[in-house]
């Protein structure tokens, strides 16, 4: 694993979207080169709080040198996070952890919820435009989505049509869902769980088109918990981003620490360095 960097950060952009959602661009010399899909960095989130925050990286600009981060008001940190502005410094490590493994099956499916989606976003910009893959994308948010709801012209199995327009110019067909009655109020938008949409893409293919599916996903408890049940309904293969409070990070506290099994075998790992990427079958959930 290659070192984690820590750089200060300047706020090169900083938007306001509905459900106390932010969007942040940092400028960074490395970060943005260093970056794969899953990985994270532990940002500073100001002088008055010192405990840094994890934060999932959604897409970098390696010639421009920047990166974004999707956030949501939660908690004292990201409240203290949301006042920086436009010119400010941040201190930022990373990026930290094993993020996802593009396998040799080719028609990824990638499921994020909340904020969870950035992820899910990485991994699109990741394969864009790439023909060995042929992926389907569902995100899903139970507050109105960080970024203008489009109309997809990429066709799929599924009859609803919202999409998220940056994916889909990446060539990954992607679907919207939600079940909170303000933001079905977009037409097109799936009304229920991410996973009910997924089982009805699933169910749209073939057994050799199954072959090919790996699942790719991050979200809130709960959600990741429907995503494993969801793999073992269709015997496929899953990994997950695991998400959880964190002190320093970097491995040093044992903080983060999950049950797996592995080979039969129960250990404890770190979220932050040994994740936040695990196989479905090795996590308790």
């Amino acid at each position: 694993m290659h070192k984690i960097q820590i750089e200060d950060c300047q706020i090169l952009a900083h938007y306001k979207y509905s459900g106390s959602q932010r969007i942040i661009t940092l400028a960074s010399d490395k970060i943005p080169q260093l970056t794969k899909p899953g990985q994270f960095v532990h940002i500073s989130t100001g002088d008055v709080l010192k405990m840094r925050r994890p934060i999932s990286i959604m897409s970098v600009d390696v010639e421009n040198g920047t990166f974004d981060l999707l956030y949501k008001i939660v908690g004292i940190g990201t409240v203290e996070l949301s006042k920086r502005q436009i010119g400010e410094t941040l201190s930022v490590l990373g990026p930290i952890g094993n993020g996802f493994k593009m396998t040799a099956k080719k028609m990824p499916l990638l499921i994020g919820g909340g904020v969870g989606m950035p992820p899910m976003v990485a991994i699109a910009q990741n394969i864009a435009n790439n023909s060995d893959y042929d992926a389907f994308a569902v995100l899903a948010s139970e507050v109105e989505f960080p970024f203008e709801v489009a109309t997809s012209v990429l066709k799929t199995a599924c009859k609803v049509n919202a999409t998220y327009a940056l994916m889909e110019g990446w060539g990954v067909a992607t679907r919207l869902a939600s079940t909170d009655k303000t933001v079905l109020k977009n037409n097109g938008i799936f009304d229920g769980y991410a996973t009910d949409l997924a089982r009805k893409y699933l169910q749209s293919l073939s057994v050799d088109e199954l072959k090919q599916v790996e699942i790719y996903s991050c979200g809130p408890e709960l959600m990741l918990e429907a995503v494993k049940n969801l793999a073992t309904e269709f015997n496929l293969s899953a990994q997950l981003s695991l998400e959880e409070y964190m002190a320093c990070a970097v491995g040093g506290c044992a903080g983060c620490v999950v049950k797996t099994l592995e080979d039969g075998k129960e250990y404890m790992r770190r979220v932050c360095v040994d994740g936040p990427v695990f196989n479905a079958n090795e996590v308790f959930i």
